[in-house]
C-alpha cells in the first residue's frame, strides 16, 4: 500500500488529561478513555466512507471488542490515540485503536489500551439506510482473510447477544440500602437516568457512542465502589454491543449490577435502555449492553482483595457461573498471549 493511501486509513488525536477527566485519586476514568477511542474511530470511518461518490454518510458505532486497561493514565499526562482502518466488509468498517500515555515531565510513554471497533455507515438522506463501504487495499491475501474471520466472529456474537437481551432491569435510583445486606447484588445495583441533549449527539441528532460508553462506565464504577468501598478502576470491558441508535430527546436508563467476583476483580453487567419521549407509539428498547471488569486499589495503587458476592437467588447464581466462565476464558487468553510474546 502506498504511503499516501496508508495515511488516508489512519489518524492520531492527542489531548492532555485534566482534573475533570479523573477520579479523586487522579486516575483517568475508563469512560473518558473509551470516549476518546470512539472519537478517533468515528472520524476515520466516516472520512473513509465518504471517499466514494453518491450519498454522504455518517458512521455509527456498532460494536467495541474487548478492551483492556493495561496501565492507569494520570492527570497531566498526554493521551495519544491512534486509529487505523484494518478491514472493510460490504456494510461495515473495522478500526483498530491504540492509546499511549505520555508523561510530559519525563517523556515516558506507556501503551494503556488497544481496542477494535466496528462501524456501520448510514445515509444522511435516510438515516435508516445503510450504504456500502468503499473497499481498502490489503498488504496480503492473508491479512484480508484474517479480517474476514474477525468480521464473521463479531457478527455471530452480536446476534447471540441480541437474542438474550429481552430482559429489562428495573432502575434502582434511590434504594433503601438499609434493607439490603452488604455485598449482595441488590445492595450495589445502581441506575442513572439521562435526558439526551444536543451536546450528547452528532450533527444528525444521534448519540455519540463514546458518550454512551462514558455513562456506562460511570454506572459500573458506582456499582464497584458500593461493593468494595475503596478506590476502584476499570480493568477491562468485554464487547460492547450497540443494538439500536439513540436519538436526541430520548431518556436513557443506564443500569448496572454485579454478576461475578473473583479474589481481585468484579464483573458488572451494564444495560442501556432508551425511551423516546416525543415519538408516540415507540416504547422503551434495549440499546446497548456490555460487561465491565473493575479492580479495587489501596492508596498506593496496589490491588486489594474484592469482597465475595453474596448470592440470594437461583438467577444470581446462574449469572455468577456465566461470569466465572467468562473470567476463566479471558484469563486463559491472557496467559496464552503472554506465552506467545515470550
Amino acid at each position: 500500500m502506498s504511503e499516501a493511501k496508508s495515511a488516508a486509513f489512519s489518524i492520531q488525536i492527542c489531548r492532555i488529561m485534566r482534573p475533570d477527566d479523573a477520579n479523586i485519586v487522579g486516575n483517568v476514568h475508563g469512560g473518558t478513555i473509551l470516549k476518546m477511542i470512539e472519537e478517533a474511530g468515528v472520524i476515520i470511518s466516516t472520512r473513509h466512507c465518504n471517499t466514494q461518490p453518491g450519498d454522504r454518510c455518517v458512521a455509527a458505532l456498532a460494536r467495541v471488542e474487548r478492551t483492556d486497561f493495561l496501565h492507569p493514565m494520570l492527570i497531566g499526562e498526554v493521551a495519544h490515540v491512534s486509529a487505523e482502518i484494518t478491514y472493510t466488509s460490504k456494510h461495515s468498517v473495522e478500526v483498530q485503536v491504540n492509546v499511549v500515555s505520555e508523561s510530559i515531565l519525563t517523556g515516558t510513554k506507556k501503551v494503556t489500551n488497544k481496542a477494535t471497533l466496528w462501524y456501520v455507515p448510514f445515509s444522511l438522506q435516510n438515516m435508516d439506510k445503510v450504504i456500502e463501504v468503499p473497499p481498502i487495499e490489503y498488504a496480503s491475501p492473508e491479512q484480508e482473510e484474517e479480517g474476514k474471520k474477525r468480521y464473521e466472529a463479531q457478527k455471530m456474537e452480536r446476534l447471540e447477544t441480541k437474542e438474550r437481551n429481552g430482559e429489562m432491569i428495573l432502575p434502582v435510583l434511590s434504594p433503601d440500602r438499609q434493607t439490603k445486606e452488604p455485598y449482595t447484588v441488590g445492595f450495589s445495583q445502581s441506575s442513572l437516568i439521562h435526558l439526551v441533549g444536543p451536546s450528547d449527539c452528532t450533527l444528525h441528532s444521534f448519540v455519540h457512542g463514546g458518550v454512551t460508553m462514558k455513562l456506562m462506565d460511570e454506572v459500573a464504577g458506582i456499582v464497584a465502589a458500593r461493593h468494595c468501598k475503596t478506590n476502584i478502576v476499570t480493568a477491562s470491558v468485554d464487547a460492547i454491543n450497540f443494538h439500536r441508535k439513540i436519538k436526541i430527546g430520548c431518556v436513557v436508563t443506564v443500569s448496572g449490577r454485579l454478576t461475578f467476583t473473583s479474589n481481585k476483580s468484579m464483573e458488572i453487567e451494564v444495560f442501556v435502555d432508551a425511551n423516546p419521549l416525543v415519538q408516540p407509539g415507540e416504547g422503551k428498547y434495549r440499546a446497548v449492553t456490555a460487561f465491565f471488569t473493575y479492580i479495587s486499589l489501596d492508596k498506593e495503587g496496589k490491588s486489594l482483595p474484592v469482597p465475595p458476592l453474596k448470592l440470594e437467588t437461583e438467577e444470581e447464581q446462574k449469572r455468577f457461573e456465566e461470569g466465572k466462565a467468562r473470567y476463566l476464558q479471558n484469563k486463559a487468553k491472557r496467559l496464552a498471549e503472554k506465552e506467545r510474546q515470550q
